[in-house]
């Protein structure tokens, strides 16, 4: 019973950490998830979406962008700037690996796919919900939305 009760804590320890997304300060040069290499490459997000909306699909692609929300609860999603006042989802690869709410307002490289997705009510009250949104907000959400998605591998600090 002991060694059972043990476990029990352990696990409930282990989720509790690792409910919170990482420390850091999110400096230049600090990688996430797969290293990422020759940042020169990388493609500016706007130049990406423009081409998405064009029928173009990016499997694999390097973009630039400034992110400008990260997930309070775990650092699992970020929220990157677009030029037309919207903004492209990022998600982790196979929830692989988080940011540290330090990246917000940082200027990043992002290895991975990228493509348009119609987000569902369900999934959009729960990105609501991570960022503390008021319930008359989260309420408000009645109808899916078409978003820009990244899959992200790796993403570099870059500035």
């Amino acid at each position: 019973m002991k060694k059972l009760l043990f476990t029990v804590a352990i696990i409930v320890l282990a989720f509790i950490s690792n409910a919170q997304p990482p420390e850091g300060d999110a400096k230049v040069g600090e990688w996430y998830g797969e290293k990422v290499a020759n940042t020169t490459e990388a493609l500016n997000v706007n130049d990406v979406v423009a081409k998405l909306n064009g029928g173009s699909e990016f499997p694999e692609v390097k973009i630039k962008a400034k992110i400008i929300e990260v997930c309070p609860n775990k650092g699992c999603w970020l929220k990157l700037e677009l030029e037309d006042g919207s903004n492209a989802t990022v998600k982790m690869k196979d929830y692989g690996f988080f940011l540290p709410l330090a990246a917000k307002g940082k200027n990043v490289v992002i290895d991975g796919e990228v493509k348009l997705k119609t987000t569902s009510v369900a999934e959009l009250k729960h990105y609501a919900e991570d960022a503390k949104k008021s319930k008359e907000e989260i309420a408000a959400i009645t109808k899916p939305e078409k978003e820009v998605r990244v899959t992200a591998k790796g993403i570099v600090i870059v500035d």
